[in-house]
Protein backbone atom coordinates (compact mmCIF):
# COMPACT_ATOMS: atom_id res chain seq x y z
CA UNK A 1 0.00 0.00 0.00
CA UNK A 2 1.64 3.22 -0.77
CA UNK A 3 1.87 5.56 2.17
CA UNK A 4 3.14 8.49 -0.15
CA UNK A 5 2.26 9.76 -3.95
CA UNK A 6 3.82 11.86 -5.82
CA UNK A 7 2.49 13.01 -9.41
CA UNK A 8 4.50 15.76 -11.77
CA UNK A 9 5.63 17.20 -8.63
CA UNK A 10 7.61 20.71 -10.24
CA UNK A 11 9.40 23.16 -7.92
CA UNK A 12 11.53 26.40 -8.55
CA UNK A 13 12.93 28.49 -5.50
CA UNK A 14 13.18 32.58 -6.09
CA UNK A 15 15.40 33.64 -8.32
CA UNK A 16 16.72 30.41 -9.97
CA UNK A 17 16.67 30.26 -13.58
CA UNK A 18 15.45 26.27 -13.88
CA UNK A 19 13.27 24.09 -11.51
CA UNK A 20 15.07 21.93 -8.77
CA UNK A 21 12.21 19.47 -9.27
CA UNK A 22 11.19 18.61 -12.17
CA UNK A 23 8.34 16.56 -12.81
CA UNK A 24 9.04 14.11 -10.00
CA UNK A 25 6.47 11.16 -10.14
CA UNK A 26 7.45 8.16 -6.92
CA UNK A 27 4.82 5.91 -4.49
CA UNK A 28 6.59 5.40 -1.28
CA UNK A 29 5.13 2.19 0.18
CA UNK A 30 3.92 2.29 4.28
CA UNK A 31 7.14 0.51 6.02
CA UNK A 32 9.82 0.65 3.52
CA UNK A 33 13.31 1.75 4.57
CA UNK A 34 14.16 3.75 1.29
CA UNK A 35 17.42 6.10 0.65
CA UNK A 36 17.53 8.75 -1.83
CA UNK A 37 20.41 9.04 -3.20
CA UNK A 38 22.04 11.85 -6.14
CA UNK A 39 24.68 14.19 -6.61
CA UNK A 40 25.14 17.44 -4.67
CA UNK A 41 21.75 20.11 -5.63
CA UNK A 42 19.83 17.30 -7.60
CA UNK A 43 17.47 18.13 -5.58
CA UNK A 44 17.70 15.23 -2.33
CA UNK A 45 16.71 17.69 0.13
CA UNK A 46 13.89 19.58 -1.85
CA UNK A 47 11.61 16.26 -2.14
CA UNK A 48 12.12 15.29 1.09
CA UNK A 49 10.93 19.37 2.61
CA UNK A 50 8.30 19.07 0.10
CA UNK A 51 7.27 15.26 2.41
CA UNK A 52 6.58 17.72 5.44
CA UNK A 53 5.32 20.65 4.29
CA UNK A 54 8.16 23.02 4.30
CA UNK A 55 7.46 23.73 0.97
CA UNK A 56 5.46 25.01 -0.32
CA UNK A 57 4.35 26.43 3.09
CA UNK A 58 7.14 27.54 4.55
CA UNK A 59 9.76 27.67 1.31
CA UNK A 60 8.04 29.52 -1.40
CA UNK A 61 8.47 28.98 -4.78
CA UNK A 62 6.72 28.00 -8.13
CA UNK A 63 5.15 24.73 -6.68
CA UNK A 64 3.08 22.61 -9.16
CA UNK A 65 1.70 18.76 -8.81
CA UNK A 66 0.54 16.40 -6.27
CA UNK A 67 2.15 15.48 -3.32
CA UNK A 68 -0.29 12.82 -0.43
CA UNK A 69 1.07 11.48 2.53
CA UNK A 70 -1.50 8.88 3.88
CA UNK A 71 -3.96 9.66 1.39
CA UNK A 72 -3.77 13.84 2.53
CA UNK A 73 -2.50 16.76 0.40
CA UNK A 74 0.52 18.70 2.18
CA UNK A 75 -1.25 21.70 0.18
CA UNK A 76 -4.47 21.18 2.29
CA UNK A 77 -2.58 20.79 5.63
CA UNK A 78 -0.71 23.57 7.18
CA UNK A 79 3.33 22.44 8.29
CA UNK A 80 1.81 21.67 11.95
CA UNK A 81 -0.89 19.03 10.99
CA UNK A 82 2.00 17.73 8.60
CA UNK A 83 4.63 16.94 11.22
CA UNK A 84 2.48 14.46 12.95
CA UNK A 85 2.39 12.74 9.89
CA UNK A 86 6.05 12.98 8.84
CA UNK A 87 8.92 13.70 11.19
CA UNK A 88 12.14 15.14 9.88
CA UNK A 89 15.80 15.50 11.43
CA UNK A 90 17.51 18.32 9.34
CA UNK A 91 21.25 17.56 8.49
CA UNK A 92 22.42 20.84 10.77
CA UNK A 93 20.26 18.70 13.75
CA UNK A 94 21.66 20.33 16.75
CA UNK A 95 19.29 23.44 15.26
CA UNK A 96 16.13 21.37 16.37
CA UNK A 97 17.04 20.52 20.41
CA UNK A 98 15.81 23.60 21.94
CA UNK A 99 15.31 22.55 25.63
CA UNK A 100 18.16 22.61 28.35
CA UNK A 101 17.38 18.59 29.25
CA UNK A 102 16.95 15.60 27.22
CA UNK A 103 13.43 14.80 28.40
CA UNK A 104 12.42 17.96 28.82
CA UNK A 105 13.59 18.73 25.15
CA UNK A 106 12.22 15.03 23.89
CA UNK A 107 8.70 16.05 24.82
CA UNK A 108 8.34 19.40 23.84
CA UNK A 109 6.72 19.34 20.58
CA UNK A 110 4.54 16.95 22.52
CA UNK A 111 3.75 20.00 25.08
CA UNK A 112 3.69 22.44 22.24
CA UNK A 113 0.50 20.95 20.50
CA UNK A 114 -1.15 20.70 23.91
CA UNK A 115 -0.99 16.74 24.70
CA UNK A 116 -1.70 15.67 28.01
CA UNK A 117 0.57 12.58 27.91
CA UNK A 118 3.09 14.82 26.47
CA UNK A 119 6.02 13.35 29.53
CA UNK A 120 5.17 9.72 28.61
CA UNK A 121 5.32 10.17 25.15
CA UNK A 122 9.25 11.48 25.18
CA UNK A 123 10.10 8.56 27.75
CA UNK A 124 8.61 6.55 24.99
CA UNK A 125 10.95 8.10 22.49
CA UNK A 126 14.07 8.12 24.38
CA UNK A 127 13.30 4.52 25.02
CA UNK A 128 13.23 3.93 21.32
CA UNK A 129 15.89 6.14 20.40
CA UNK A 130 18.27 4.08 22.62
CA UNK A 131 18.48 6.89 25.07
CA UNK A 132 17.17 5.12 28.19
CA UNK A 133 18.81 7.00 31.24
CA UNK A 134 19.70 9.82 30.32
CA UNK A 135 16.40 11.44 30.86
CA UNK A 136 17.69 14.21 33.16
CA UNK A 137 21.11 14.87 31.65
CA UNK A 138 21.99 18.29 30.03
CA UNK A 139 21.79 18.64 26.92
CA UNK A 140 25.71 19.65 26.60
CA UNK A 141 26.49 16.80 28.15
CA UNK A 142 25.85 14.32 24.96
CA UNK A 143 27.66 13.30 22.05
CA UNK A 144 27.79 13.64 18.69
CA UNK A 145 25.85 10.59 18.76
CA UNK A 146 23.36 11.22 21.15
CA UNK A 147 22.41 14.64 20.21
CA UNK A 148 21.20 13.37 16.91
CA UNK A 149 19.18 10.46 18.42
CA UNK A 150 17.83 13.25 20.83
CA UNK A 151 16.63 15.13 17.67
CA UNK A 152 15.19 11.94 16.50
CA UNK A 153 13.43 11.39 19.86
CA UNK A 154 11.58 14.71 19.26
CA UNK A 155 10.50 13.63 15.86
CA UNK A 156 9.37 10.08 16.94
CA UNK A 157 7.12 11.39 20.02
CA UNK A 158 4.72 12.98 17.94
CA UNK A 159 4.16 9.80 16.00
CA UNK A 160 4.55 10.17 12.84
CA UNK A 161 4.03 7.31 10.00
CA UNK A 162 6.87 8.73 8.49
CA UNK A 163 10.55 9.56 9.88
CA UNK A 164 12.90 11.60 7.19
CA UNK A 165 16.86 12.14 8.05
CA UNK A 166 19.28 14.09 6.20
CA UNK A 167 22.78 12.60 5.84
CA UNK A 168 22.22 10.97 9.68
CA UNK A 169 26.13 9.85 9.48
CA UNK A 170 27.74 12.65 8.44
CA UNK A 171 29.86 13.74 11.06
CA UNK A 172 30.05 10.71 13.12
CA UNK A 173 32.57 8.58 13.85
CA UNK A 174 31.67 4.30 13.22
CA UNK A 175 30.10 3.78 16.43
CA UNK A 176 27.64 6.37 16.56
CA UNK A 177 27.14 5.58 13.01
CA UNK A 178 26.03 1.72 13.52
CA UNK A 179 24.36 3.03 16.91
CA UNK A 180 22.03 5.40 14.48
CA UNK A 181 21.20 2.97 11.67
CA UNK A 182 20.28 0.16 14.57
CA UNK A 183 18.02 2.68 16.04
CA UNK A 184 16.62 2.85 12.82
CA UNK A 185 16.29 -0.63 11.99
CA UNK A 186 14.51 -1.40 15.32
CA UNK A 187 11.83 1.77 14.14
CA UNK A 188 11.49 0.09 10.86
CA UNK A 189 10.96 -3.60 11.81
CA UNK A 190 9.38 -3.22 15.16
CA UNK A 191 7.44 -0.40 15.02
CA UNK A 192 6.07 -0.11 11.46
CA UNK A 193 7.87 2.84 10.73
CA UNK A 194 8.25 4.16 7.15
CA UNK A 195 12.13 5.21 7.19
CA UNK A 196 13.48 7.78 4.57
CA UNK A 197 17.45 8.96 4.51
CA UNK A 198 19.16 11.38 2.61
CA UNK A 199 22.52 9.35 2.41
CA UNK A 200 26.11 9.04 0.73
CA UNK A 201 27.65 6.46 2.79
CA UNK A 202 26.67 3.12 0.23
CA UNK A 203 27.73 0.39 2.68
CA UNK A 204 25.24 1.51 5.37
CA UNK A 205 22.47 1.68 2.45
CA UNK A 206 23.66 -2.07 1.52
CA UNK A 207 23.56 -3.14 5.17
CA UNK A 208 20.17 -1.23 6.35
CA UNK A 209 17.90 -0.19 3.48
CA UNK A 210 15.11 -2.02 1.46
CA UNK A 211 14.97 0.62 -1.62
CA UNK A 212 16.79 3.42 -3.34
CA UNK A 213 15.39 6.21 -5.23
CA UNK A 214 18.37 8.01 -7.68
CA UNK A 215 17.36 11.44 -8.30
CA UNK A 216 18.44 12.92 -10.87
CA UNK A 217 18.12 16.31 -12.94
CA UNK A 218 15.42 17.14 -10.66
CA UNK A 219 13.63 13.74 -11.24
CA UNK A 220 13.22 10.36 -9.92
CA UNK A 221 15.07 8.31 -12.19
CA UNK A 222 14.28 4.85 -10.67
CA UNK A 223 13.23 2.71 -7.33
CA UNK A 224 14.84 -0.32 -7.14
CA UNK A 225 15.56 -3.17 -4.54
CA UNK A 226 18.69 -1.98 -2.41
CA UNK A 227 21.06 -4.76 -4.19
CA UNK A 228 20.03 -4.21 -7.35
CA UNK A 229 20.15 -0.35 -7.18
CA UNK A 230 23.84 -0.62 -5.89
CA UNK A 231 24.94 -2.94 -8.78
CA UNK A 232 24.04 -0.35 -11.11
CA UNK A 233 27.90 0.93 -10.51
CA UNK A 234 28.65 2.57 -13.49
CA UNK A 235 25.31 4.73 -13.55
CA UNK A 236 25.45 5.19 -10.28
CA UNK A 237 29.46 6.89 -10.64
CA UNK A 238 28.04 8.97 -13.63
CA UNK A 239 25.41 10.09 -11.30
CA UNK A 240 28.27 10.86 -8.72
CA UNK A 241 27.76 8.16 -6.51
CA UNK A 242 30.05 5.77 -4.59
CA UNK A 243 28.64 2.19 -4.75
CA UNK A 244 30.42 0.77 -2.04
CA UNK A 245 34.16 -0.33 -2.75
CA UNK A 246 33.40 -4.41 -2.37
CA UNK A 247 30.70 -3.71 -5.65
CA UNK A 248 33.33 -1.44 -7.28
CA UNK A 249 35.96 -4.27 -7.17
CA UNK A 250 33.22 -6.79 -8.33
CA UNK A 251 32.47 -5.12 -10.99
CA UNK A 252 36.19 -4.51 -12.33
CA UNK A 253 36.86 -7.86 -12.26
CA UNK A 254 33.63 -9.02 -14.14
CA UNK A 255 34.15 -6.54 -16.91
CA UNK A 256 37.58 -7.88 -17.11
CA UNK A 257 36.62 -11.31 -17.20
CA UNK A 258 38.46 -12.36 -14.06
CA UNK A 259 35.31 -13.42 -12.43
CA UNK A 260 32.41 -14.88 -14.04
CA UNK A 261 29.02 -12.79 -14.99
CA UNK A 262 26.15 -12.87 -11.69
CA UNK A 263 22.74 -11.33 -11.35
CA UNK A 264 23.66 -9.65 -8.16
CA UNK A 265 27.08 -8.29 -7.23
CA UNK A 266 28.19 -8.37 -3.71
CA UNK A 267 27.84 -5.27 -1.87
CA UNK A 268 29.02 -6.43 1.73
CA UNK A 269 32.50 -8.07 2.99
CA UNK A 270 30.07 -11.00 3.55
CA UNK A 271 29.05 -11.29 0.39
CA UNK A 272 32.24 -10.46 -0.94
CA UNK A 273 34.42 -13.33 1.00
CA UNK A 274 31.98 -15.81 -1.50
CA UNK A 275 32.09 -13.91 -4.41
CA UNK A 276 36.10 -13.55 -4.15
CA UNK A 277 36.87 -16.65 -2.98
CA UNK A 278 38.71 -18.18 -6.02
CA UNK A 279 41.16 -15.14 -5.80
CA UNK A 280 44.60 -15.60 -4.47
CA UNK A 281 46.96 -12.96 -2.58
CA UNK A 282 49.81 -11.73 -4.36
CA UNK A 283 51.70 -9.77 -1.92
CA UNK A 284 52.67 -5.84 -3.20
CA UNK A 285 56.45 -4.85 -2.92
CA UNK A 286 56.85 -2.64 0.22
CA UNK A 287 57.87 0.46 -0.54
CA UNK A 288 60.58 1.88 1.83
CA UNK A 289 59.10 3.72 4.71
CA UNK A 290 59.17 7.25 4.48
CA UNK A 291 61.62 8.67 7.54
CA UNK A 292 59.88 10.65 9.24
CA UNK A 293 59.85 14.65 9.00
CA UNK A 294 62.34 16.64 10.67
CA UNK A 295 61.63 19.81 8.92
CA UNK A 296 61.20 23.13 10.91
CA UNK A 297 58.47 23.25 13.80
CA UNK A 298 55.30 25.09 13.11
CA UNK A 299 53.29 24.05 15.78
CA UNK A 300 53.49 23.15 19.33
CA UNK A 301 51.56 21.67 22.21
CA UNK A 302 53.33 21.63 25.53
CA UNK A 303 52.02 19.58 28.55
CA UNK A 304 48.37 21.56 27.40
CA UNK A 305 45.35 20.85 29.51
CA UNK A 306 41.83 22.08 28.93
CA UNK A 307 38.49 21.73 30.82
CA UNK A 308 35.21 22.90 30.15
CA UNK A 309 33.16 23.94 33.74
CA UNK A 310 29.89 21.75 34.17
CA UNK A 311 26.63 22.96 35.20
CA UNK A 312 25.75 19.44 36.58
CA UNK A 313 28.81 17.12 37.92
CA UNK A 314 32.64 17.54 37.58
CA UNK A 315 34.60 19.69 34.65
CA UNK A 316 34.26 17.57 31.82
CA UNK A 317 38.24 17.37 30.81
CA UNK A 318 39.17 17.37 27.19
CA UNK A 319 43.34 17.41 27.09
CA UNK A 320 45.61 16.90 30.31
CA UNK A 321 48.94 17.19 29.32
CA UNK A 322 48.60 17.17 25.50
CA UNK A 323 51.99 17.17 23.72
CA UNK A 324 52.49 17.03 20.34
CA UNK A 325 54.24 18.74 17.69
CA UNK A 326 53.82 19.84 13.72
CA UNK A 327 56.27 20.22 10.95
CA UNK A 328 56.00 22.44 8.36
CA UNK A 329 54.97 21.11 4.93
CA UNK A 330 53.16 17.93 6.35
CA UNK A 331 49.78 16.44 5.30
CA UNK A 332 48.25 15.20 8.40
CA UNK A 333 44.90 13.72 9.28
CA UNK A 334 43.63 14.11 12.67
CA UNK A 335 41.22 11.50 13.42
CA UNK A 336 39.08 9.79 16.81
CA UNK A 337 35.89 8.93 17.95
CA UNK A 338 32.72 11.65 18.15
CA UNK A 339 34.16 13.48 21.31
CA UNK A 340 37.67 12.76 21.25
CA UNK A 341 38.98 16.29 20.94
CA UNK A 342 39.74 16.76 17.11
CA UNK A 343 37.13 20.02 16.71
CA UNK A 344 38.99 20.99 19.99
CA UNK A 345 42.12 20.66 19.42
CA UNK A 346 41.67 22.65 16.10
CA UNK A 347 40.27 25.80 18.57
CA UNK A 348 42.98 26.25 20.36
CA UNK A 349 45.32 26.19 17.63
CA UNK A 350 43.28 29.22 16.37
CA UNK A 351 42.90 30.84 19.87
CA UNK A 352 39.29 30.69 19.98
CA UNK A 353 39.95 28.80 22.85
CA UNK A 354 42.70 29.02 25.96
CA UNK A 355 44.18 26.25 27.20
CA UNK A 356 43.61 25.76 31.20
CA UNK A 357 47.39 24.61 31.57
CA UNK A 358 50.33 24.56 29.22
CA UNK A 359 51.45 26.09 26.33
CA UNK A 360 50.36 26.34 22.38
CA UNK A 361 53.84 27.78 20.07
CA UNK A 362 53.09 28.87 16.41
CA UNK A 363 56.15 29.62 14.70
CA UNK A 364 58.20 29.65 17.67
CA UNK A 365 55.66 31.97 18.92
CA UNK A 366 53.92 31.59 22.08
CA UNK A 367 49.99 32.23 21.04
CA UNK A 368 48.33 33.95 23.37
CA UNK A 369 51.47 36.58 22.50
CA UNK A 370 50.56 36.77 18.71
CA UNK A 371 48.28 39.69 17.45
CA UNK A 372 45.28 38.40 15.53
CA UNK A 373 46.20 40.39 12.51
CA UNK A 374 49.64 38.66 12.61
CA UNK A 375 47.45 35.11 13.49
CA UNK A 376 45.16 35.45 10.65
CA UNK A 377 47.96 34.96 8.24
CA UNK A 378 49.57 32.19 10.06
CA UNK A 379 46.75 29.81 10.76
CA UNK A 380 43.18 29.18 9.31
CA UNK A 381 40.26 27.24 9.76
CA UNK A 382 37.72 26.14 7.77
CA UNK A 383 34.75 24.97 10.08
CA UNK A 384 32.74 21.78 10.21
CA UNK A 385 29.47 23.42 9.25
CA UNK A 386 30.21 25.58 6.35
CA UNK A 387 27.55 27.51 6.75
CA UNK A 388 29.29 29.49 9.98
CA UNK A 389 31.97 30.87 7.62
CA UNK A 390 29.31 32.86 5.44
CA UNK A 391 29.18 37.03 7.23
CA UNK A 392 28.31 38.84 4.10
CA UNK A 393 25.30 38.41 1.76
CA UNK A 394 27.61 37.40 -1.44
CA UNK A 395 30.19 34.93 -1.52
CA UNK A 396 32.18 37.74 -3.12
CA UNK A 397 32.07 39.75 0.06
CA UNK A 398 32.37 36.84 2.82
CA UNK A 399 36.01 36.03 0.45
CA UNK A 400 37.00 39.79 0.04
CA UNK A 401 36.23 40.69 3.65
CA UNK A 402 39.26 39.17 5.31
CA UNK A 403 41.61 40.79 2.60
CA UNK A 404 39.36 44.32 2.20
CA UNK A 405 39.77 44.92 6.36
CA UNK A 406 43.53 43.46 6.55
CA UNK A 407 44.14 46.30 3.74
CA UNK A 408 45.88 43.40 1.55
CA UNK A 409 46.98 45.11 -1.73
CA UNK A 410 44.89 43.91 -5.06
CA UNK A 411 42.67 42.50 -2.73
CA UNK A 412 39.68 42.34 -5.43
CA UNK A 413 42.00 40.54 -8.13
CA UNK A 414 42.59 37.98 -5.56
CA UNK A 415 38.96 37.66 -4.70
CA UNK A 416 37.96 37.35 -8.44
CA UNK A 417 41.30 34.82 -8.71
CA UNK A 418 39.77 32.64 -5.56
CA UNK A 419 36.31 32.84 -7.47
CA UNK A 420 37.69 31.11 -10.64
CA UNK A 421 40.04 28.63 -9.07
CA UNK A 422 37.13 27.29 -6.99
CA UNK A 423 34.43 27.50 -9.69
CA UNK A 424 32.28 29.93 -7.76
CA UNK A 425 32.33 32.61 -10.30
CA UNK A 426 28.73 31.69 -11.61
CA UNK A 427 27.68 31.93 -7.72
CA UNK A 428 29.37 35.26 -6.43
CA UNK A 429 26.60 37.17 -6.17
CA UNK A 430 24.90 34.67 -4.02
CA UNK A 431 24.33 34.18 -0.11
CA UNK A 432 26.58 31.07 0.80
CA UNK A 433 24.11 29.91 3.16
CA UNK A 434 21.98 29.40 0.46
CA UNK A 435 23.89 27.36 -1.40
CA UNK A 436 24.22 23.66 -1.92
CA UNK A 437 26.32 21.59 0.69
CA UNK A 438 29.47 20.79 -2.16
CA UNK A 439 28.92 24.68 -3.32
CA UNK A 440 29.00 25.68 0.40
CA UNK A 441 32.00 23.71 0.76
CA UNK A 442 34.24 25.42 -1.99
CA UNK A 443 33.36 28.94 -0.76
CA UNK A 444 34.64 27.76 3.00
CA UNK A 445 38.09 26.73 1.58
CA UNK A 446 38.26 29.88 -0.88
CA UNK A 447 37.31 32.06 2.42
CA UNK A 448 40.17 30.18 4.53
CA UNK A 449 43.28 30.57 2.18
CA UNK A 450 42.28 34.12 1.14
CA UNK A 451 44.93 35.33 3.83
CA UNK A 452 47.32 32.48 2.39
CA UNK A 453 47.89 31.12 5.88
CA UNK A 454 51.07 29.15 6.68
CA UNK A 455 48.81 26.59 8.19
CA UNK A 456 45.57 25.40 6.97
CA UNK A 457 42.95 23.91 9.04
CA UNK A 458 39.55 21.67 7.74
CA UNK A 459 37.26 20.13 10.13
CA UNK A 460 35.28 17.26 8.02
CA UNK A 461 36.04 18.47 4.74
CA UNK A 462 34.61 15.85 2.79
CA UNK A 463 31.11 15.67 4.81
CA UNK A 464 28.26 15.59 2.83
CA UNK A 465 29.54 15.16 -0.77
CA UNK A 466 29.11 13.39 -3.92
CA UNK A 467 31.73 11.98 -5.73
CA UNK A 468 32.69 15.10 -7.97
CA UNK A 469 32.83 17.64 -5.14
CA UNK A 470 34.95 14.94 -3.03
CA UNK A 471 36.97 14.70 -5.72
CA UNK A 472 37.15 18.34 -6.28
CA UNK A 473 38.30 18.73 -3.16
CA UNK A 474 41.05 16.11 -2.87
CA UNK A 475 42.64 17.84 -5.95
CA UNK A 476 42.27 21.42 -4.19
CA UNK A 477 43.93 19.94 -0.98
CA UNK A 478 46.78 18.23 -3.34
CA UNK A 479 47.36 21.32 -4.85
CA UNK A 480 47.01 23.42 -1.53
CA UNK A 481 50.96 23.35 -1.34
CA UNK A 482 51.03 26.49 -3.70
CA UNK A 483 49.05 28.03 -1.22
CA UNK A 484 49.94 26.82 1.80
CA UNK A 485 52.59 24.83 3.52
CA UNK A 486 51.26 22.68 6.60
CA UNK A 487 47.34 21.37 6.03
CA UNK A 488 45.52 19.92 8.98
CA UNK A 489 42.56 17.48 8.80
CA UNK A 490 40.01 16.43 11.04
CA UNK A 491 38.28 13.65 9.33
CA UNK A 492 35.79 10.45 9.73
CA UNK A 493 36.46 9.77 6.21
CA UNK A 494 38.96 7.19 5.86
CA UNK A 495 39.15 6.98 2.44
CA UNK A 496 40.11 10.71 2.28
CA UNK A 497 42.54 9.74 5.31
CA UNK A 498 44.03 6.88 3.27
CA UNK A 499 44.31 8.31 -0.27
CA UNK A 500 45.62 11.95 1.02
CA UNK A 501 47.60 12.07 4.74
CA UNK A 502 50.88 11.36 5.13
CA UNK A 503 51.06 11.38 8.70
CA UNK A 504 47.66 10.10 11.00
CA UNK A 505 47.52 11.30 14.57
CA UNK A 506 44.71 9.22 16.42
CA UNK A 507 43.33 11.30 18.94
CA UNK A 508 41.12 9.25 22.34
CA UNK A 509 40.49 10.53 25.43
CA UNK A 510 42.41 13.61 25.85
CA UNK A 511 45.70 12.13 24.25
CA UNK A 512 47.24 10.90 21.08
CA UNK A 513 46.79 7.14 21.01
CA UNK A 514 49.10 6.67 18.06
CA UNK A 515 50.93 8.86 15.23
CA UNK A 516 52.45 7.10 12.11
CA UNK A 517 51.78 5.94 8.85
CA UNK A 518 48.49 4.29 7.51
CA UNK A 519 49.59 1.10 7.84
CA UNK A 520 51.51 1.95 11.16
CA UNK A 521 47.67 2.64 12.18
CA UNK A 522 45.32 0.95 10.53
CA UNK A 523 47.74 -2.08 10.81
CA UNK A 524 47.01 -2.55 14.49
CA UNK A 525 43.64 -3.93 15.12
CA UNK A 526 44.12 -3.58 18.85
CA UNK A 527 44.58 0.19 18.11
CA UNK A 528 41.37 0.02 15.45
CA UNK A 529 38.85 -1.65 18.76
CA UNK A 530 40.57 0.40 21.38
CA UNK A 531 39.82 3.94 19.63
CA UNK A 532 36.75 3.46 17.68
CA UNK A 533 37.78 3.60 13.78
CA UNK A 534 37.08 1.89 10.97
CA UNK A 535 39.89 1.40 7.77
CA UNK A 536 37.75 1.88 5.02
CA UNK A 537 35.41 -0.84 3.58
CA UNK A 538 37.65 -2.34 0.85
CA UNK A 539 40.52 -3.00 3.67
CA UNK A 540 38.02 -5.18 5.58
CA UNK A 541 37.68 -7.11 2.31
CA UNK A 542 41.44 -7.78 1.81
CA UNK A 543 41.75 -8.95 5.75
CA UNK A 544 38.77 -11.15 5.55
CA UNK A 545 40.40 -12.82 2.10
CA UNK A 546 44.11 -12.48 3.77
CA UNK A 547 44.98 -11.01 6.67
CA UNK A 548 48.02 -9.63 5.94
CA UNK A 549 46.79 -8.10 3.15
CA UNK A 550 46.97 -3.96 3.66
CA UNK A 551 44.79 -2.89 0.59
CA UNK A 552 43.62 0.64 1.46
CA UNK A 553 42.17 1.67 -1.81
CA UNK A 554 39.84 -0.42 -4.61
CA UNK A 555 43.09 -0.20 -6.78
CA UNK A 556 45.56 -1.04 -4.25
CA UNK A 557 42.74 -4.32 -4.18
CA UNK A 558 42.39 -5.15 -7.51
CA UNK A 559 46.32 -5.09 -7.76
CA UNK A 560 46.62 -7.38 -4.74
CA UNK A 561 44.10 -9.75 -5.95
CA UNK A 562 43.14 -9.95 -9.32
CA UNK A 563 46.47 -10.93 -10.73
CA UNK A 564 46.77 -13.82 -8.18
CA UNK A 565 43.65 -15.37 -9.21
CA UNK A 566 43.61 -18.85 -9.48
CA UNK A 567 43.55 -20.28 -12.91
Amino acid sequence: MSLIEIRDLKFTYPGAEKPVLDGVHIEIEKGDFLAVVGNNGCGKSTLCKVLNGLIPHFITGEFSGTVLVDGVSTLEQDVGVLAKKVGYVYQDFENQIVRPTVLDDASYGCLNYGMTDYKERGLRALDRCGLTGKELDYIWQLSGGQTHLLALAGAVALGPEVLILDEPIAQLDPGHADRIYEVLKSLNEQYGKTIIVIEHHTEYIADYCKNVLLMRDGKAAWKLPAPEALSRVEELQNSNIFPPQVTIAAHHLCKKGVLPQVEQLPTTVEQGKQYFHELSFREQPILRKEEKKTGEEVASFEKVSLSYRSVKGDPHTVFQGLDLRLRRGEKIALIGSNGAGKSTLMKLMIGLLKPSGGEIKLNGKVLKDVKPEELSSMISLVYQNSEEMFIKDSIRGDIAYAMRVRGVRNWQEKTEALLTRFRLTELAGRDGRLLSGGQMRRASLAIGIALNPGILLLDEPTANLDIATRKEIMRTLNDMKEITETVMIATHDMQLVCEWAERIIVLCQGSVAADGTRDEIFGNRILSQRVGIRPPEIFAMGQALEPCALCYTVDEFLKSFQEGVHV
